[in-house]
């Protein structure tokens, strides 16, 4: 299931970010789109790279293709051939980056829990991912290319705990008719509450103390 969806998030909004299956444990791996020039390459690494600083650094209104160009060295014709608008440029650099942070599971499901959300906990605690993650909620509510990009990104990172825990059902170790909606919203729900609402990020302490505390309500 995460392997269609995580591979069509990335074709659909330009970045090529496969997800491998091997012995049905998935991991993640993140590469640009692979293009036949390598100087295009360059240049597309180069901007995205540059596109990120800038969002790190000063926010995502900062991301032009002014910005950019003056930044990575790559020439505006070249920035507006690969994205049309600030948006997708802004799109591209974020779904990068934020591919990066999810963990291989292990088979173990308090391990697989705790790696998994202890990945989200220190992807908020980059700047970059941070703020990319905020642009999308706040552009979300104006525009609806970053709201379709909200929704793929949260039907995403639900998945992968999805699937731990449909890996534990499968092994026996939760119930058949767990509510997954509902694990999912106590799981992932305390670390996104905390991180964007009230700016205190879980510790990894708390983030173990979690799983813990679903573990004791379900097995």
């Amino acid at each position: 299931m995460i392997r269609p969806l995580w591979g069509n998030l990335f074709h659909t909004f330009g970045t090529g970010c496969p997800t491998d299956d091997f012995r049905g444990k998935l991991f993640h791996r993140c590469t640009l789109v692979r293009v036949t020039d390598p100087r295009a390459e360059r240049s597309r690494a180069a901007a995205l790279a540059a596109a990120r600083e800038l969002l790190a650094e000063q926010g995502w209104a900062a991301v032009t293709h002014v910005a950019v160009a003056g930044r990575s060295g790559v020439g505006r014709t070249t920035l507006y051939r690969h994205w049309p608008d600030s948006s997708a440029l802004l799109r591209d650099a974020i779904t990068l980056e934020i591919s990066t942070f999810h963990r291989p599971p292990t088979g173990v499901l308090r391990d697989d829990l705790i790696r998994e959300l202890d990945g989200i906990r220190e992807m908020f605690s980059d700047p970059m991912t941070d703020r990319g993650l905020r642009a999308i909620f706040e552009r979300a509510a104006v525009d609806p290319e970053f709201a379709r990009l909200r929704d793929a990104l949260f039907l995403q990172g639900s998945s992968v705990i999805r699937a731990i825990l449909d890996a534990a059902r499968a092994r026996g170790e939760l119930p058949s008719d767990l509510d997954e909606d509902l694990a999912v919203a106590q799981l992932g729900g305390p670390v996104l509450f905390r991180q964007l609402a009230s700016d205190r990020p879980l510790t990894a302490d708390q983030v173990t103390r979690l799983v813990d505390g679903f573990l004791a309500a379900y097995t």
